[in-house]
């Protein structure tokens, strides 16, 4: 008997399997695949933000169903997947989801966007680093352990689209988990809305990658075995 699939999503701070250090454990119960979004890669030159291809990755990814997780900017791509093929998304597992098109009226999602298109219109008169530096600090990205040069992390960030540009719906009957570190607004204002909408929400006090956690990485397991037992009875 094959494995259940899940699917891991990342946001900015890494890719691919680097970005899920907490939930490689998994790979013993479950077949595991930690993606790479458009554009992030080591090798390949870097490209602008592609909701659509992104999205068309997660779906490829879950072949015949799964289970998806996705921290950051990489919940747009999750829940654009799960509202174009309902039938492969068994769950979502949603982690600090920056999902600002949903709630573009609140008033911490007005905010954020207004500071984000603030640092782009002014983006070509900042060296790399300092473009970084700021951008890194309105996106909750860490630097720990990355690899890759200033001037190539730079030059995709200065690629993507904002997240309250994402064309997104909430998707009906996907049971939903979203997991916040509740410490900042935005990120709590968009699992309000989300829960509102029938999702679970867990605030655990870990900041912006409450995965690498025991607790958080405990969450995401149960979550998904109890989807699982669910989808049996």
């Amino acid at each position: 008997m094959s494995k259940t699939r899940i699917v891991f999503v990342h946001g900015m701070d890494s890719y691919g399997a680097a970005a899920w250090p907490a939930q490689h454990l998994l790979a013993g119960h479950y077949d595991c695949l930690f993606l790479k979004r458009t554009g992030f890669d080591a090798v390949a030159p870097v490209a602008a933000t592609d909701f659509a291809a992104d999205a068309n990755i997660v779906i490829e990814a879950l072949g015949h169903g799964g289970h998806v997780v996705a921290h950051a900017q990489g919940a747009v791509a999750a829940m654009m997947a799960a509202v174009q093929r309902p039938d492969l998304v068994r769950s979502l597992v949603l982690i600090e989801p920056l999902l600002p098109s949903l709630t573009a009226e609140l008033p911490a999602s007005a905010a954020y966007s207004q500071r984000v298109a603030e640092l782009f219109a002014r983006s070509a008169k900042l060296g790399d680093a300092e473009f970084l530096m700021e951008f890194n600090t309105l996106l909750a990205v860490t630097t720990a352990g990355a690899a890759e040069p200033v001037a190539r992390r730079a030059a995709r960030a200065r690629l993507q689209l904002p997240s309250s540009a994402a064309p997104l719906l909430i998707i009906a009957g996907v049971p939903t988990l979203v997991l916040t570190g509740g410490w900042e607004p935005l990120y709590e204002e968009v699992a309000g809305y989300l829960e509102s909408t029938g999702a679970k929400h867990v605030v655990l006090r870990s900041g912006h990658r409450p995965h690498d956690t025991a607790a958080g990485a405990a969450q995401i397991e149960q979550f998904i075995e109890a989807t699982e037992r669910s989808a049996v009875h």
